[in-house]
């Protein structure tokens, strides 16, 4: 079972400075605005440990209830 060790997020910063957080190969938000600078600047000269922590923070908990089937 991996960790954050493993590196599962990443994350891009488009033009208009909104960050794209992806996990694996699926996107998982967007964070923008105020909540953004913030992020970028906290992930800029961090190290991948620190960095892998930040984003699984900005995603808060993006799995719980997304593993459901849908209605029976």
């Amino acid at each position: 079972m991996g960790g954050l060790q493993d590196r599962p997020f990443s994350y891009r910063v488009t033009k208009d400075r909104r960050v794209l957080i992806s996990w694996g190969s699926s996107a998982v938000t967007t964070v923008a605005g105020l909540a953004a600078a913030h992020l970028i600047a906290a992930l800029d000269g961090a190290d991948e440990e620190r960095a892998q922590h930040l984003l699984a923070r900005a995603t808060g908990s993006f799995k719980r209830g997304n593993e459901r089937m849908g209605r029976r």
